[in-house]
């Protein structure tokens, strides 16, 4: 595998794993900040940003896995 794809799906893979982290059910960052609700609600503003981000982050660390595995054959 091409070093240089190596170390960007390493990176991706950190990335990935703290945004999904930060994404555990029943602590989004609205009650980080004191607003608790148990009632289901849609994302929105931040939380909505790091679900894109997240699904971005999949998306690469798929692309470098493909690319890696293509180029060892």
């Amino acid at each position: 595998m091409n070093p240089i794809l190596a170390v960007g799906q390493i990176i991706v893979s950190v990335f990935l794993i703290i945004a999904v982290l930060m994404q555990a059910r029943g602590v989004g960052l609205s009650s980080a900040f004191g607003g608790d609700s148990s009632v289901y609600r849609s994302r929105r503003g931040i939380e909505r940003q790091l679900m894109r981000f997240t699904v971005l982050l999949v998306v690469l660390f798929v692309l470098f896995s493909v690319v890696g595995y293509l180029q060892a054959n």
